[in-house]
């Protein structure tokens, strides 16, 4: 269990890590790039679930991880120790992240850190653009992408992730496919969030740092959003589950009840069978008796009369013989 522990608290590291990063240095250098954030996300969750998954099934994500203990995919205790790592190791992404960031008076590090936090309104990395039209993207539509990332993302998970909890072959590419769409559709309105534990990380230490909006009094729905989603995916694979077996047990008894009536007609035919038996018996014991009959009725040949009077004839012959013998 440990060694599984160990492995997401590593993999949710790299995750973080290489997101943080690659978010934030490519926007000042050389303006946000979509395909290139895009990219970098579906390569970083690919290549970390490609190490990982066959520990722990490279979940890297809490709402991949609850979805998993709900869909029993995850015992509970795993899950929970997971999810509390999956953060430890965004925290200390986010730690050492900050920590090598370059800054100075004229390049203070809010600078960096527009780009790597989620949020909307003004917490959104379009923000500054949006806000000289005199709008903004707001919690409504912030929620609506999170969510369908979110579901998009943890039904990929829990597809390629085995009953026992170990990821199959084909989730590295599917799981990097799913978060590099995912942060195609969310990182110009919330900066990407998609997974609760990358979210919290640089929070924490993008507090108090000068931004337009303080990361930490949004936090929360970069929580109950990927919650949400995970609940809705596991609810579908439960009621899925349920209904096909509900279809097997129909279709057994449906297999059982003509079984039975199978059995019903062979027994029927069987008791007919013995009757027809016992009838054709019978009537061949009336036959015999009336063969006897028959044959005592016939008239006697002249053979067999000859051989009767033969025998009369005989029997007083030895008589006389006999008397003539006692003279």
């Amino acid at each position: 269990m440990w060694l599984r522990v160990g492995a997401e608290l590593l993999g949710s590291f790299l995750v973080c890590f290489v997101i943080y990063m690659a978010y934030t240095l490519s926007a000042p250098l050389y303006n946000p790039n979509l395909a290139f954030i895009a990219l970098a996300t579906g390569f970083a969750y690919a290549v970390v679930t490609f190490v990982f998954g066959r520990i722990s099934g490279g979940q890297l994500n809490p709402a991949v991880t609850v979805a998993a203990m709900l869909t029993s995919k995850t015992r509970p205790l795993d899950g929970v120790l997971y999810i509390i790592v999956q953060v430890l190791g965004g925290i200390a992404a986010g730690a050492v992240y900050k920590s090598v960031l370059p800054s100075s008076q004229s390049l203070p590090i809010k600078i960096w850190l527009t780009y790597g936090v989620n949020g909307f309104e003004s917490g959104s990395v379009s923000y500054s653009a949006l806000n000289g039209a005199g709008t903004s993207f707001g919690i409504t539509v912030a929620i609506l992408v999170e969510v369908v990332a979110g579901i998009l993302i943890i039904a990929t998970a829990m597809s390629t992730i085995g009953a026992d909890g170990a990821g199959t072959s084909r989730q590295p590419w599917a799981m990097g496919i799913a978060y590099a769409a995912g942060a195609a559709l969310t990182y110009p309105i919330t900066g990407a969030a998609l997974n609760p534990a990358r979210s919290t990380g640089i929070a924490i230490f993008a507090q108090n740092q000068g931004l337009t909006q303080q990361p930490l009094q949004q936090l929360w729905v970069f929580w109950i959003v990927p919650v949400l989603a995970a609940a809705l995916v596991a609810l579908v694979m439960v009621a899925r589950e349920l209904f096909a077996n509900g279809s097997a047990i129909e279709g057994a008894a449906f297999e059982n009840d003509i079984a039975e009536e199978d059995a019903a007609e062979d027994s029927t035919a069987e008791e007919e069978s013995d009757d027809a038996l016992v009838f054709t018996t019978g009537n061949g014991g009336e036959a015999v008796d009336a063969n006897a009959g028959d044959a005592a009725d016939q008239p006697v040949s002249v053979e067999q009369t000859n051989a009767g009077v033969g025998n009369d004839q005989a029997e007083p012959q030895s008589n006389t013989d006999n008397g003539i013998e006692g003279d």
